[in-house]
């Protein structure tokens, strides 16, 4: 697989627009394409922020910051920190703006029964009304504007996608993990699958106090029928699912394993598929209680 080329230049989105428009998915779409994503920082902080972060030996060089009127009276600063911001050296810097028409924005509201920043009293239409007034100049700044009336969430998305990933470089990844039931489950998985069915290691002394990451383990893992039954039969389903997870516009799958401690069986699955995808995905893999073992 080709590595993605490296650039020294930082690249910095800030997302802004109507409340209501989209920006908390626009942020969640930036964070699974690898930026470090920050929400509602005040705006004369930020170039702050940016100046540190090139100081330092931090390898995060893609950057998104939602900015919005929720910042009350810090959002006045916005506009010169703006200026400020597209004068730095060695930074790429871009405002995407979200926009949306009353009556979308007010369904949406009434939806979620959110209030919103600037409206008074609960008069929902009147703080929208405010709100446009109040960005008209910072629309007029943006790189990108986006009508997100018509757009459903994996539509914008996709869109986001399109215009701000870089070229050639992969904005899906693949990411197994295993963990102990006893521990409890992950939140973060989008599918689990419990293998304490298969024979354990624990029960042999001379596995007990090895993992799933030492060749003893996996091979006693795997040797049995009902593992290949098993890696057969999930190998096939996810080369149907991840794709369906790609199309569908998710920056990334969260594939987790379980078994009851956490330290044999969960984590031979999970490195086996691993190295099964490894080729056709940026892929990771975590184990979440290995080190938890106790002899």
């Amino acid at each position: 697989m080709d590595q993605p080329h490296v650039s020294n230049e930082y690249e910095v989105v800030i997302i802004s627009g109507m409340s209501g428009a989209g920006k908390t998915v626009a942020m969640q779409c930036f964070e699974d394409m690898g930026f470090y994503c920050i929400d509602n920082l005040p705006p004369e902080l930020f170039v702050t922020f940016l100046e540190l972060m090139m100081k330092s030996d931090n390898q995060m060089r893609r950057i998104a910051a939602v900015m919005d009127t929720r910042g009350g009276s810090l959002f006045d600063s916005l506009v010169t920190a703006l200026d400020e911001l597209f004068k730095m050296d060695g930074v790429k810097a871009s405002l995407l703006f979200l926009d949306a028409n009353d009556e979308t924005l007010v369904k949406r509201y009434k939806e979620t029964r959110r209030s919103h920043p600037l409206s008074e009293g609960g008069v929902l239409l009147e703080g929208i009304r405010k709100e446009r007034i109040l960005l008209t100049e910072l629309k007029g700044l943006s790189r990108s504007i986006y009508d997100t009336s018509q757009l459903k969430p994996k539509q914008l998305r996709e869109k986001i996608m399109r215009e701000f990933s870089k070229a050639g470089e992969p904005t899906f990844t693949l990411n197994f993990v295993s963990f102990g039931f006893k521990h409890g489950m992950p939140i973060d998985a989008d599918v689990v699958f419990d293998v304490r069915f298969l024979p354990n290691p624990y029960y042999l002394e001379e596995l007990r106090p090895m993992t799933g990451l030492d060749t003893e383990v996996s091979e006693y893992v795997l040797k049995w029928n009902d593992t290949k039954v098993l890696i057969d039969k999930l190998t096939d389903l996810f080369r149907f699912l991840i794709p369906q997870y790609k199309q569908e516009g998710k920056g990334q799958a969260v594939i987790a394993f379980g078994c009851t401690g956490g330290q044999h069986r969960s984590v031979t699955l999970a490195e086996y598929f691993m190295k099964e995808f490894k080729e056709d995905y940026p892929t990771f893999v975590s184990h979440r209680d290995v080190e938890k073992r106790k002899v």
